[in-house]
Formats: structure tokens, sequence, C-alpha cells
């Protein structure tokens, strides 16, 4: 396949999995409603509750980062190009709004719990930002943080080696406010200039 047509393939599985979820949301608010008029705050439900633990082996709520701007990221420390680019562009984004990045906490969560304990992501996430925090947990978890930001992940086998496996996963930067309400989300190769200046716009 070309390097276009691969660009393409992503690009339709990304607006499948956002369509989806959409049509999910609205099925689950109609189900949830029965014969009540329905009225809509056209507020996302993105995002909420979690306990996880960071890359010092402490335990950590979302409450935890309350009065922050947060920039979130699921991925995982075997991937070999995306979240690392994700995680850079993450990291430059922040630098470039000088002394406002200060209001913002980069968060890295995985997506593959087994292999990145906090000692792995201890040594994983200086490499991109000094303040980025890496979340780990078991993996029921990291599945209902992964179901709450609506992100889709799956373990891909090799099938010669079950030990040798990556992860399939979507690739999506979630800008959560202060009082850990959703913001925005950033779809895969956002430049950091473009990120930049969209969480300017919500610092007061």
């Amino acid at each position: 396949m070309s390097r276009n047509g691969l660009i393409a393939l992503v690009a339709g599985v990304l607006v499948a999995i956002v369509a989806g979820w959409w049509l999910s949301e609205i099925a689950v608010e109609m189900a949830d409603e029965g014969d009540k008029p329905v009225v809509s705050t056209g507020e996302a439900r993105v995002g909420g509750p979690f306990t996880l633990v960071d890359q010092n082996g402490k335990t950590v709520t979302d409450e935890d980062f309350r009065g922050r701007y947060m920039l979130v990221y699921f991925g995982f420390t075997f991937c070999p190009d995306v979240c690392p680019t994700e995680l850079s562009i993450m990291a430059t984004a922040i630098e470039m709004l000088g002394k406002d990045g200060e209001k913002v906490q980069p968060v890295f969560i995985t997506i593959d719990p087994e292999r990145d304990k906090p000692e792995i992501m201890a040594r994983y996430v200086p490499l991109f930002h000094p303040r980025l925090v890496g979340l780990t947990g078991s993996p029921e978890r990291i599945a209902e943080v992964a179901n709450a930001y609506h992100v889709f992940y799956r373990k891909a086998e090799d099938e010669s080696s079950p030990e040798d496996y990556t992860m399939d996963h979507s690739s999506i930067v979630f800008l959560m406010g202060p009082k850990g309400e959703y913001l925005k989300l950033f779809p895969p190769a956002t430049s950091p200039d473009k990120m930049a200046k969209e969480i300017a716009s919500y610092i007061e």
C-alpha cells in the first residue's frame, strides 16, 4: 500500500471511530431519557474520575489535577513511532506557551499496563518533558479511564510469539479544563504551533 493510501486508511478509521462514538452517545442519551424531552447542552461527555498510579508508584486521582489544564494522551512505552511523535508535539506546544505552559499538565496514560509498570514509566516520561506524568494501573482501571475518554485500544499479538505483541490504539490528545471538564481534542499530527494557539485561547 502506498504512503498516501495508508494515510487515507488511517484517516478513514479515525473518522469511523469518532462517528461511531458520536452515534453511540446519541443512542445512550435516548435510552436514558426514555419518553422525557431531550435537552442537549452541547457538551461532549469525555473524561471523568479515575484512580491510577504514577511513575513514582504514587496513587493519583483526577482530583490531583484540579486547577490546571491537562493535555492527556493514551499510548504505550513500546510504541515505535506514533506515541513518541504525539508526546513530542505536546511537549513542544507547552514550551511554546511560555509562562502559560506552567498552567498545563501533560499526562501520558498507558493502554499497556501489563508491560508499563511504574519503573518503566519513570524511565520513559522524562524523555519528553520534565513535567510529564505517566499513569498506569490494573487492566480494569485502565479500561475504565480509556472508556471514559472513548479511547479505542486492543492487543495485537504476534502469532509466532504470543509474548511479542504491540497495541493498536486511537491517537488523540485531549485538552481538559481546570475543573476536569472536556475542552477540545487534537487529531493525530496536529502541529505544535496550532496546538499551542488552541490551548492559549482557553487559558485565562
